[in-house]
């Protein structure tokens, strides 16, 4: 049986949300489930729930990684904390991981405890865009400052995270760029686009404009984490925003809700499209084992669909095939002796 543990502090709808999420992936999926965090506060969640307290593991601590922390915290200066137990219970037998916390903690930490599979250079969040057609942004957080060999690299690993788990035949890839043009960019940029151009292993598009991302011109869209990180929350707000306006608009008055109920199937099935919470998370990709990086603001919906995928991450062989890939690749470019 396949064990998946849960950083049950990490996040701002900890602990409750957290239980909840884990409650109902229980019911739904096959796996063993490992709580770790304050266990009184678990327990007394789950009794709030109604839920069978047996249906869990419970592994205590009352230490916790805040939003605040600096990164290097969850190996420094609380070893003894949910993400960082809940890391090494990984890395000794654990399938998966899973929490909603401190974004550059979890990739700190993730680095030094589970360690980057052979030939990575960095890790980065891979994370599913909620438009009709998925799209894959890399990386969405974790790294700042990058290299064009880093962007190369991810565009690898999307590929194959997209084939596996998404389902997607031969995916392809773009650049995040202000412009289609090869000159456009900073000199990062300008040099990814050769190195991804010239790849036989990618299948590359060009340069992708922000505008271009909602309809979809690649299955896997490669950026820094600082530029991916605001081009997703930009997506995010304007979605809650555009329907949170179509709501008012529909609320109006009478002639417009009838209007909604003419169209309510429809509405529905596009508000599903646009749901986050639908992919649960986002893998960081390029680690030994499975992590997923739940949103900081989930409810339980999204930490029942994070274990989901941590399980088709596991179950899809997504790390077998990226560590696959690389061995071939530098055998490939290995000088003949």
């Amino acid at each position: 049986m396949m064990k998946i543990i849960i950083d049950a502090m990490g996040g701002d709808n900890a602990p409750f949300e957290i239980v909840k999420g884990a409650c109902l992936a229980s019911e739904k999926y096959k796996s063993k489930l490992v709580l770790v965090g304050d266990k009184p506060k678990i327990e007394a969640c789950m009794k709030q729930l109604d839920a069978d307290s047996r249906i869990i593991d419970i592994v205590h601590t009352d230490v916790q990684i805040t939003m605040e922390d600096d990164p290097l915290t969850v190996v420094r200066a609380k070893k003894d904390s949910s993400m960082t137990i809940g890391l090494n219970l990984l890395k000794d037998g654990g399938d998966a991981f899973v929490s909603a916390g401190n974004t550059g903690a979890l990739h700190v930490g993730s680095s030094l405890i589970i360690r980057t599979i052979k030939g990575v250079q960095r890790s980065g969040i891979a994370t599913i865009m909620p438009f009709e057609k998925p799209v894959l942004l890399m990386d969405s957080g974790a790294n700042v400052n990058v290299t064009a060999d880093y962007l190369v690299q991810w565009a690898l690993m999307g590929q194959i995270y997209m084939k596996n788990v998404m389902g997607v035949d031969a995916p392809t890839v773009g650049l995040l760029n202000n412009g289609a043009e090869e000159h456009k960019g900073t000199q990062i940029q300008i040099d990814a686009y050769q190195k991804l151009k010239n790849n036989s292993n990618i299948k590359f598009i060009g340069n992708v404009e922000g505008k271009e991302l909602p309809t979809a011109p690649c299955d896997v869209v490669v950026t820094d984490g600082f530029t991916g990180n605001i081009t997703l929350k930009l997506i995010e707000g304007v979605s809650k925003f555009f329907f949170g306006y179509m709501k008012k608009m529909y609320t109006h008055n009478v002639l417009t809700k009838m209007s909604y109920l003419a169209m309510k199937d429809q509405l529905r099935e596009m508000k599903h499209n646009f749901d986050a919470s639908e992919y649960g998370g986002a893998p960081l990709l390029g680690l030994q084992k499975p992590v997923i990086k739940a949103h900081g603001s989930s409810d339980a919906k999204a930490i029942m669909n994070a274990v989901r995928q941590a399980e088709a991450f596991v179950k899809t062989g997504v790390i077998e095939e990226i560590t696959r890939s690389l061995e071939s690749i530098r055998e490939n470019n290995t000088p003949a002796k």
